[in-house]
């Protein structure tokens, strides 16, 4: 069992959980995914792909705050 009183404890803790919820995000978004038809899950795809872009992509230009 790790000591809870040292150093670092609960940086750990807050990442573990923001872990397990992106896990649950994804789990709940999957439960809605299995039942769409191929339209759908091709649209939901674009949409991701689209924003996965925006957040990570290799344009500058879109993340420059004036």
């Amino acid at each position: 069992m790790t000591d809870q009183t040292r150093w670092g404890i609960d940086q750990v803790q807050v990442k573990n959980k923001a872990v397990k919820y992106q896990r649950d995000l994804v789990s709940r978004a999957m439960e809605h995914v299995v039942k769409m038809d191929e339209s759908g899950i091709t649209d939901l795809m674009l949409q991701i792909e689209a924003e996965y872009e925006r957040k990570y992509g290799e344009n500058k230009t879109d993340k420059i705050v004036l």
